[in-house]
């Protein structure tokens, strides 16, 4: 037996709570939880009974989070499980939660890659599409096997495309050439071209006939 000697709400999830027995932490469980086996400090308790009661409704909670975090939109591993930590949930839990994400394919971070590429290959250079992925807590080995089926040629053309237009812009308030040169540059690298892209590119860009 134990003594409940603090009960605290969560900071960051007002629906779960933190135990203290005998003046330590113990574990979390959720409001619901507490007030339905009707816990107040100073009570004795049964730590194993309580302990296994809050360890399996902590589980199926935090697996009903997960599946909401990815029910819009889908979700990296990383941000499923930042997401979990936020809500307080202990990191058994969060495992076995992306587990089961995981196993029902709900939660597949060489899919997701595969999505965003396709998704942003049309306005942004691989080097910047790298840069978002892994910080979005894919792996590199990930990014690097998804990004290796990128053609350049055609990466290249899309820089162009996106070169012309920009030109277009520039020239309404830009006529030295070195000034356009350079803006489209830095253009090109914030848009997350590799450097023999965006010197290709600007060149042929500003060698077009109809460049004043």
């Amino acid at each position: 037996m134990a003594k409940i000697t603090k009960i605290e709400i969560q900071k960051r999830n007002k629906e779960r709570i933190n135990l203290f027995l005998d003046g330590e932490y113990a574990f979390s469980l959720s409001l619901e939880l507490m007030y339905k086996e009707g816990l107040k400090v100073n009570q004795e308790v049964d730590i194993n009974i309580l302990k296994t009661l809050a360890k399996k409704e902590s589980y199926i909670r935090c697996k009903e989070s997960a599946l909401k975090i990815i029910e819009r939109n889908y979700k990296t591993e990383k941000e499923v499980r930042d997401k979990l930590k936020l809500k307080g949930y202990e990191e058994d839990d969060i495992d076995s939660s992306i587990e089961f994400l995981k196993n029902y394919n709900f939660l597949n971070d060489c899919n997701y890659t595969k999505a965003f590429i396709k998704d942003k290959i049309n306005i942004q250079g691989s080097q910047k599409i790298k840069y978002n992925l892994i910080k979005k807590g894919i792996s590199k080995e990930i990014v690097q096997e998804q990004l290796s089926s990128i053609n350049k040629d055609d990466e290249k053309i899309t820089a162009l495309n996106l070169a012309k237009k920009k030109l277009n812009i520039i020239k309404k308030s830009e006529n030295d050439e070195y000034k356009i040169s350079g803006k489209l540059y830095r253009f090109l690298i914030s848009k997350g071209y590799g450097y023999d892209i965006v010197k290709e590119v600007v060149k042929e860009v500003m060698a077009l006939d109809d460049f004043e």
